[in-house]
This record gives structure tokens, sequence and C-alpha cells, in this order.
């Protein structure tokens, strides 16, 4: 290699002239959402558009002057700063300046969840940067999100790094995706592999806990990159609500694994999609997994937790109305976080929170801008963090906690959420709200809906909810506007 060309993202095909005078590159995804200007409509993260670079082949003056923006863009200072070795007798920090520097944190709990922007939860929040209008499941939907958000700290500057499941779910597993994943927006015509189920997906550095397992880490996986089964079949979201309710277990579920390397590691009953499992049931399974580690005076350092229910399903009859599976996804969350805040381990635990993508809503800033948190002893209390982070800061945030090294370039030169959190523990414990939105509020049967609730309701009947994804994204974006904003216009229409 002589040099480096800055091109748009993601290279997915070069040529060269028949007169060797140009470069010719086709970018995938050009140069980012916020290429088209509909200053009108909300931004989505579908918002880029495909571009084709002309390049003049440099003389090796220009190859030298491309080469540093390349460094420049790539931030290869900050990867020099993050080779840096660590220091002997370093004293225990939340967030380690190096990587392998000791922290006072001994657990991490990961949490993801599905397919909310920023501006969708926390536009409301006067102390972000918000857009109100846009905020369709706000405070009354999501009670715990606001008051942890509060309590600790808001970020209303963090991003995705992807556009949609399939490259969510290896953006907060991995701080990469592949040269396959990145090439197959051009239609997915062979997989879609948001559940870890396409060895082409898998970056040869490997997950985020293969590297925790590597390094004599313990892990724990509750949902992420399974397949699940329910039995019966025909199983209804009701059955698995009044199981929960009732403390049943009339529907068996059986999540599995699709890697290997998850096997020894995952909660056999914890299920993905699809969304037939309330979330509050999933947290009764990680609360009562917790209640066993008290009692053994042990908790995995690294522990995955999969939320999935703020995903909804539409207005599609037998299933919960959008805000109903959003508060459920709420309450969820706050049981979580009050369960650890109040066990034996709270004063060396981290939880971070994130949406996988973004990609069921719109924002006022960018369509990547998504709900994070970092909730902890160590977190800023009612304090606001507008520095830019993305997936891979907090995939570094972890590593750091942990003592890991990096994965890959993208990790390595990411920024660490350093911003979050003070060296004095405040070991207030969090006590969670009860919204006021009941978790089975249903949406109409067909024949008791009006034209215009009909209408959207034969809509969602006609989507596909059993994997993500495969519903049509604008069509389920249109149904949650109308059934949270009613006749309101649609951003953009």
């Amino acid at each position: 290699m002589i040099g480096l060309i800055p091109t748009g993202w993601y290279p997915g095909a070069i040529r060269v002239t028949d007169d060797q005078q140009h470069l010719l590159v086709a970018n995938v995804k050009g140069v980012g959402s916020l290429s088209r200007e509909e200053p009108i409509k909300g931004r989505n993260s579908h918002d880029h558009l495909g571009s084709v670079s002309i390049i003049p082949i440099p003389t090796p003056d220009q190859l030298a002057q491309h080469t540093q923006t390349v460094n420049a863009n790539n931030r290869l200072n900050a990867s020099l700063a993050g080779l840096e070795k660590p220091r002997p007798n370093i004293k225990p920090v939340p967030l380690p300046a190096r990587h392998g520097e000791p922290s006072v944190f001994q657990h991490v709990v990961y949490i993801i969840k599905e397919n909310r922007t920023y501006d969708q939860v926390f536009g409301d929040m006067k102390q972000g940067n918000g857009d109100a209008k846009l905020a369709i499941f706000g405070e009354e939907v999501t009670p715990n999100h606001h008051k942890l958000a509060r309590e600790f700290t808001l970020f209303d500057n963090f991003y995705c790094s992807g556009v949609l499941s399939a490259d969510g779910h290896s953006w907060v597993n991995e701080a990469y995706t592949t040269d396959y994943l990145e090439k197959s927006f051009g239609g997915f015509t062979r997989s879609y592999p948001y559940e870890g189920s396409d060895p082409l997906a898998f970056p040869t550095t490997g997950f985020l806990w293969d590297h925790a397992l590597a390094f004599k880490k313990s892990f724990r996986n509750f949902g992420e990159h399974t397949r699940t089964t329910y039995q019966p079949k025909n199983a209804k979201w009701a059955d698995l609500y009044a199981d929960y309710r009732d403390g049943t277990q009339k529907v068996k579920v059986t999540a599995t694994p699709n890697l290997r390397s998850l096997d020894a590691h995952s909660h056999p009953n914890f299920p993905g999609f699809p969304l037939k499992m309330p979330d509050v049931y999933r947290a009764k399974m990680f609360l009562d997994e917790l209640k066993v580690w008290e009692k053994q005076g042990s908790m995995p350092n690294l522990t995955y937790l999969f939320l999935p229910c703020d995903h909804t399903e539409g207005t599609r009859p037998d299933s919960p109305t959008p805000r109903a599976m959003v508060a459920d996804n709420d309450l969820a969350l706050g049981r979580i976080v009050e369960g650890l805040s109040h066990s034996r381990f709270w004063d060396k635990t981290c939880i971070f929170v994130v949406e996988d993508d973004p990609q069921a809503g719109f924002d006022h800033v960018d369509g990547h801008r998504t709900v994070a948190m970092v909730i902890s002893p160590y977190t800023k209390r009612k304090a606001v963090d507008s520095t830019c982070y993305n997936q891979t800061g907090m995939v570094k945030s972890i590593e750091l906690i942990l003592g890991l090294p990096p994965m890959n370039q993208l990790d390595l030169a990411s920024t660490p959420m350093r911003g979050a959190f003070t060296d004095q523990a405040d070991l207030t414990a969090y006590t969670h709200v009860e919204g006021k939105i009941p978790l089975d509020e249903m949406n109409k049967p067909l024949t008791k809906t009006k034209a215009s609730e009909r209408f959207w309701a034969e809509k969602s009947l006609g989507l596909d909810f059993t994997k993500e994804d495969l519903a049509d994204e604008d069509t389920l974006n249109r149904i949650l506007w109308y059934a949270m904003r009613g006749d309101a216009p649609y951003p953009g229409d």
C-alpha cells in the first residue's frame, strides 16, 4: 500500500476508467443520512443516498495529501492513544484512561432495545436538544426512561452507528460491520442477519462476549442472537401476559442460540422475536436470576439483556397498542434498574442501555440519534452530556471497564463515554414508576374500528412480525404516527 484515498461510505465497488486517468468508486450510502435535505420532514436513518466518487488518479504529492485526510477522518491520533499500554499501580476509576487499567466496576449489564429515535422518546425533555412535535412516546408512555434520564445523565447527542437491525446488532455486538453486510444494502438478497444467522456477517474479530470470555470474564446472555419457539405454536401475546400475571407457565418458551459460543451462557427460556412475550415477563426472568446470584454472592462480569418490545406490532388486532408495548418496555427497564440498584452488586455495577437502531421513527437532528443511558453509582446525577458519542464508543467504554483491549480499529478510535462519570459514588437506589397505561390495552378488532383506524389495522395485519424488520418500515412508521397522533399530518406530508 502506497497511500490512502477518501471516499464515501461504504465503498462497494471500484473501477479505473479506460484512459487510466480516473477512479470510479460506488459508495453504497454516499455521504450519509444528511445528504437529503428535507427540513420539513423529520430525519430517518434510511435517508442515505448512494453516490459515485470520480477521483483523478493522484500524483505522489496529491496521494500524500489524501493520506493525511484519511488519517484525520479515521482518527489516527485517537487510535494511537488507544494503543498506549496500561500503567502500573493505577488507582481504579469508573472509566479507565487506558485499556487494561483497573475500574471500580466489576459488572456490566448491557441492555439492547429496538428501533427508537431520541426525539420519539426524549423530544419532550426540555433539558436536552429535542423536538416535542416528534415525541410520540414521551413521558406519559415512558415515565421510567424520563426519570432515569433526569436522575442520572441525559445524552442528547448519541447516535446509532447503523441503519436497521441487520447492521444495528452488529454494531452493538462487534463495533463493526463486515464488507458483506455493508454491501447488502442493495436489497439483502441472501439474508437479513440481525439475530446471528449468517456467518458471512460475522467479523473475524468475533463478538463482544467472545472477547470477554477470551480474557476470562464471566458472561450471561438473555435473548441476544437467539431463535425462539412457543408451545403451543398458536400461543398469543395475551396467553404469555396471563402466564406473567398469574404466575403460570402454560406456554412453554424455548430460546436456542444461533451461535455455539452462546450455548453455555444463554438463558434457555428468554426469547427474542417474535414479540409474544411482554418485556415485564422478560424482566421477571432476569430478576429471578439476579436473586440466585445474590444467594451465590457472585454475578457475571458481562450480562446481555434484550428488551425488544418497544419495537411494537403496530395496530394489529390481538396485539397490544403501540403505546402499551412501549410502556411495557419502559416498566421492564425501570424494574430491572431498581432490582440492580437494590442488590448487593450495585456499588460495582454499570448499566448501559441503547437501541440497536433508530429506524422506526424520525429525529430533527439526524435519523441515527437515539436513546442511550449509563446508569451506575458513579454516573453523574441530574446532568446533561452533549458530547458526540455512538455505539462504538459504548462498546469501547465496556471494554475499558472490563479491562479488555479493543477488538478492531473502530472501537480503538472511538470516543468512550467519559463525560458520563464522576469519581464520587452516589449509592442512592432507583425506584421504578408504575405507568398509567394498561399493559394489556389491546388494539381493537377490525369490526370495532372506525374507517381510518380500520385502514391502519388492515395495514398492520398485512405486515410480517414473525421476524425482525420483515414488516415494511415506512408503513409501520405511519401506523405508529397515526396511532399516537390521530389525524396530525405525518412528517413531510
